[in-house]
C-alpha cells in the first residue's frame, strides 16, 4: 500500500524531489509539499482508498511523511473493516 501512497504523492504532491528518493519518515513539507498540495493529496487518497479523513486527522502532522499518511490510511481502513 505504501507504493500506492508514493504514486499519489508523486502525482499530486508537487514535490521538489523525486518521491522515490524519500524515506518513509522523510518530512514531505521539507521536500516541497504545500498546504494546497496536501489538500489535493488528501482528496486523491480518499478517492483511491474509499475513505474519508475525519476532522481530527486534518492537520499537518497527518501528512508530514509517507509513514504518517500510511498510518492514517491503515487506521481508517481498519475502522471500515471493523464496522
Amino acid at each position: 500500500m505504501t507504493a500506492d501512497i508514493r504514486e499519489l504523492i508523486s502525482k499530486h504532491g508537487n514535490l521538489s524531489v523525486d518521491v522515490a528518493t524519500l524515506a518513509d519518515e522523510a518530512d514531505l513539507y521539507a521536500a516541497g509539499l504545500s498546504s494546497f498540495a496536501s489538500v489535493q493529496l488528501m482528496l486523491s487518497i480518499e478517492d483511491a482508498f474509499d475513505i474519508e479523513f475525519p476532522d481530527r486527522m486534518l492537520n499537518r502532522r497527518s501528512f508530514a511523511s509517507i509513514a504518517a499518511i500510511q498510518a492514517c490510511v491503515d487506521e481508517l481502513t481498519a475502522d471500515r473493516k471493523a464496522a
